[in-house]
């Protein structure tokens, strides 16, 4: 049996991932593609607990956040992500890996090679396929995250952190361009979804 593909979707607070990754998946049933949208942090009922907790209040140590992630992740990967790839269905992911890296890594200054490390054991065999980085303005995206309803913490940092995450994702993509592609979040919802679909229809489906 083929093994299915994941597709993960990054970028700041109120970029659009969630809107998208389900248009995502609604065009691949199109297809004829079973896929599985789920999130990080998150997915499955033990890591979903564990977001309630992250979400809450930061840990006085970084590493005890980028440990709950880690460990929220193995769960999601176990009991979802790699049982899900193995029967040939795809797996659509609002955050994954590389928010870990930003947020934890590049904003909270936990050490790359830790941040390596732990993904060689728990993400190796379920790394991404293909990731999508919607970029926006910061405060176009915290507008968003404002009409949607209450601000996490994260939603909540300064204009000076956001920035840094959309310059970490960029970044990214830039290191990684086969993986990642960048596409302009502040683009009309229906615009952007066929501009997603048509990445991967020509890069999976061989169409376009």
């Amino acid at each position: 049996m083929t093994r299915g593909k994941l597709i993960t979707f990054e970028g700041g607070e109120g970029s659009g991932k969630s809107t998208q990754a389900s248009h995502l998946v609604a065009h691949l049933g199109g297809q004829g593609i079973e896929a599985v949208l789920t999130r990080e942090p998150g997915g499955v009922p033990f890591a979903e607990r564990l977001r309630e907790l992250i979400l809450a209040k930061r840990p006085s140590s970084p590493n005890t956040e980028f440990l709950l992630f880690a460990a929220a992740r193995c769960e999601h990967i176990a009991d979802l992500i790699e049982p899900v790839l193995s029967l040939g269905q795809w797996v659509v992911c609002d955050r994954y890996i590389d928010s870990t890296r930003v947020y934890q890594g590049r904003l909270a200054g936990i050490d790359p090679e830790l941040i390596a490390m732990v993904e060689q054991k728990t993400v190796a065999p379920v790394f991404p396929d293909l990731t999508f980085i919607l970029d926006v303005n910061p405060r176009i995206g915290l507008e968003r995250a404002r009409a949607r309803g209450e601000l996490s913490r994260y939603d909540a940092a300064s204009d000076a952190a956001h920035a840094n995450v959309r310059q970490g994702f960029l970044d990214l993509a830039a290191a990684e361009p086969k993986r990642c592609v960048v596409l302009a979040g502040c683009e009309a919802e229906m615009e952007l979804a066929g501009q997603i679909a048509a990445v991967v229809d020509r890069r999976f489906l061989g169409q376009g």
